[in-house]
């Protein structure tokens, strides 16, 4: 029997045994510790030799040293199970918490004891859907997809709508409260009124995330079955049970136009692409690219869904399960669970005493400068893992070094990348993803030149890493930069960099 991991209080108690050899009655007394960890069998013998007991009462005593310690053990239970359920119901212990370590525990005995387990279904979804986006029916996926995403964007605008109109409202009724506030009504008046607003808030965005949350699982549902019923029917066209509702997908693809009325469109990018060598014996060569673009639009879907950019989608999704994945690097906050900055994407952004205000506050869940955590994605447009590295004001200021926790940030990305097959990163080249007053032009080249000299030595760090795989570095600057300021680090990163040289070759006559 494996001995009890936790935290269990020892208490002793006197196992008590009374018995009659002829005229006398003799009564045994042991103290025994709780919980009892030694086999019942070996103290049964111990005692047994130990005080010369007779032979006549050894199963008796067996039994009833047995019978002792098992009701002991259960009262033993019992009484920590009731101080268990007490301090949940006073809330001394966090509910969550406890469901997230009994669910862990759970499933690491069952690893630790069940038998290996066969090929796992999301294993045979990824070998079907690799083998579909191969196929044909890639543009069917891709419709499928395209539909989906139509769908979730207009509930995500019926939602912004109707929180909009709520706040609108909220915002004339307190203007008619403040009007009679010292008159007819007091603070408490308010203070009512503003509570109640605050729950009228939280409980239609409470509304809207469950019903996200309810389309979102519908979808994946759909999509999971929809891609195996297609992948059956394709390998069997004579036994088809859906051919014709498969057929009509292609056709069903639907447009929508943003909440503000007008199509996503294309700014004008800047791109210049180098072709590197690094390695001191043995060369590896790898891809530069810099870009003046905006880092969302590498995730974003274009909702016109003009051929270009199908293309760019098919692309990522035939490697989506692959060894050669893309990946992203977006500059965060260190609160986890907001949606703030960056991640805001295009929204009107909070004020900047606000976010400075937002930016002081600590608690255990929030994350530290220059760590990062991932999340992984099969529908966006241009990347599969995006890395959020959690940054400070400090990166605003001019005197980011080597050492400062976003650059070290970058280091362990890379390491990151280098051992889970992402061979395409995207890295905000000056650490921000917009521009300010301060980034004057010998900012921005002293900014372009630490992270340009950085990144090649954790390139040159990768080779060791993984033994030298050819990857693509894209480095992004905002949209907001001049084109002369452009050109300028463009015609930095071949000084850095070892850049490869064409050679012309001509004929003698």
């Amino acid at each position: 029997m494996k001995p009890n991991k936790g935290k269990t209080c020892t208490r002793e108690r006197d196992y008590v045994y009374e018995f009659n050899a002829g005229n006398q009655h003799l009564v045994l007394t042991v103290p025994l510790k709780f919980p009892v960890q030694e086999n019942i069998s070996h103290l049964h013998g111990r005692l047994m030799l130990l005080h010369n007991l007779p032979c006549f009462i050894e199963s008796d005593l067996k039994e009833s040293l047995h019978k002792f310690i098992e009701e002991e053990t259960i009262k033993d239970y019992d009484r920590e199970a009731e101080m268990a359920l007490e301090a949940v119901k006073s809330g001394k212990v966090d509910i969550n918490q406890l469901a997230d370590s009994w669910a862990k525990a759970y499933k690491e005995t069952t690893l630790e004891y069940a038998k290996p387990e066969e090929t796992s279904w999301d294993e045979d979804f990824a070998d079907v859907y690799h083998d579909l986006i191969h196929s044909s029916a890639s543009e069917m996926l891709l419709n499928l997809e395209h539909n989906y995403f139509v769908s979730i964007s207009e509930l995500i605008s019926e939602r912004d709508v109707e929180l909009k109109k709520l706040r609108e409202r909220q915002g004339a009724e307190m203007d008619k409260v403040m009007q009679e506030l010292g008159k007819s009504l007091t603070d408490q008046d308010v203070n009512s009124l503003a509570a109640q607003h605050f729950e009228s808030q939280q409980d239609l965005e409470n509304k809207w995330t469950n019903e996200l949350k309810q389309s979102t699982a519908i979808q994946k549902q759909e999509y999971q079955e929809w891609v195996i019923k297609l992948h059956q029917d394709l390998k069997n066209p004579n036994n088809s049970s859906i051919s014709d509702e498969i057929k009509v997908q292609p056709s069903q693809l639907r447009e929508s136009v943003e909440g503000n009325g007008r199509i996503y469109e294309d700014q004008r990018l800047l791109e210049e692409s180098f072709t590197i060598h690094l390695g001191a014996q043995l060369k590896t060569m790898h891809n530069l690219r810099l870009l003046r673009a905006d880092m969302l639009d590498f995730c974003k879907h274009k909702r016109n869904h003009r051929s270009g950019v199908k293309l760019h989608r098919l692309q990522t999704a035939m490697s989506l399960y692959s060894t050669s994945l893309c990946g992203l690097v977006l500059l965060v906050d260190n609160r986890i669970s907001s949606y703030s900055g960056i991640k805001r994407g295009t929204e009107n952004k909070s004020s900047g005493n606000e976010d400075k205000l937002k930016n002081t506050e600590r608690n255990q869940s929030n994350i530290l400068p220059g760590e990062f955590y991932i999340s992984r994605h099969s529908n966006l447009s241009e990347i599969h893992v995006a890395f959020h590295l959690c940054v400070d004001e400090n990166v605003r200021s001019g005197n980011v070094t080597a050492r400062d926790p976003a650059i070290m940030g970058l280091r362990n990305i890379l390491k990151v990348c280098c051992t889970h097959d992402i061979t395409t990163i995207s890295i905000p080249l000056l650490l921000v993803h917009d521009m300010s007053e301060e980034m004057t032009i010998p900012w921005c080249l002293k900014r372009a030149e630490l992270v340009f000299k950085c990144v090649k030595g954790f390139m040159m760090e990768m080779a060791s890493w993984d033994g030298g795989i050819s990857r693509t570095v894209q480095f992004l600057v905002p949209q907001t930069i001049s084109e002369e300021m452009f050109y300028q680090l463009s015609n930095m990163l071949p000084q850095i960099f070892r850049v490869s040289s064409t050679l012309t070759l001509t004929s003698k006559h």
